[in-house]
């Protein structure tokens, strides 16, 4: 496997998302993808949290009020009712980090926004890739995106109604999306033609306008906590 490294000005990732915590302090948290919990234990402020993985390996003992359900989003999303799950009807944030394929993050998206409100946020980890090589589908990399990336793209064009901002932070990005409807059904109502649309998309169509295309902003704090603040920040 190729090793890669990077570097980029601003705070390291896990900075970024506990940054994000202590500003919105969400009271509900959704993480897909959790692994060892790096991250999920960052939900401090949060009265309900649920994590969902088929493999967590978590080495943090999970805050009071949080819960790790042991299997794929798809089936959590099949066989429970998150807002059940949280104690109350709406999601504050959620951090989707599970399958690195344009189709698993598309549907986490979809599901995840059925219990947002428009003052929710939704993060997706792997929407800024460094190189084509780290952003394919196949992995052959140390660090890998897979085509995370992609989802961007899906929203700007047919969920322009978004506000979508992606922080350029190492290794792999960070997106933030805002301006959440959970009563659409753009999204789920198409699910197989965006997967023909978007599954063969190569990076190459995009490199060239890459910062524009997957709304990129720096890594620096003011412009993140603009992403946070609201209808300031659309969708281009």
């Amino acid at each position: 496997m190729i090793a890669f490294s990077r570097r980029t000005a601003g705070a390291d990732y896990y900075e970024v998302l506990e940054r994000i915590h202590s500003w919105l302090k969400p009271r509900t948290y959704v993480e897909i993808g959790v692994r060892q919990g790096h991250s999920f234990r960052l939900a401090r402020t949060a009265a309900a949290s649920v994590g969902i993985d088929p493999a967590p390996d978590l080495k943090f003992a999970p805050r009071p009020g949080a819960r790790i359900f042991q299997m794929t989003s798809d089936e959590f999303f099949a066989r429970h009712d998150l807002a059940g799950e949280l104690g109350c009807g709406t999601v504050d944030l959620a951090f989707i980090d599970g399958m690195h394929l344009f189709e698993f993050a598309l549907r986490d998206f979809a599901n995840l926004e059925k219990f947002c409100a428009p003052a929710s946020t939704i993060l997706v980890h792997d929407c800024y890739p460094p190189d084509s090589v780290t952003a394919a589908r196949e992995r052959t990399t140390q660090i890998w995106s897979g085509d995370v990336w992609k989802l961007i793209l899906c929203l700007k064009k047919y969920r322009p109604d978004l506000r979508i901002a992606t922080v350029d932070v190492p290794p792999t990005g960070l997106a933030i999306i805002r301006g959440l409807d959970p009563g659409s059904t753009v999204l789920a109502s198409r699910l197989d033609k965006l997967y023909e649309e978007f599954v063969p998309y190569d990076y190459g169509e995009m490199e060239a306008g890459k910062a524009q295309q997957l709304n990129r902003v720096e890594n620096k704090w003011n412009e993140i906590q603009t992403a946070l603040s609201a209808p300031a920040f659309a969708a281009q």
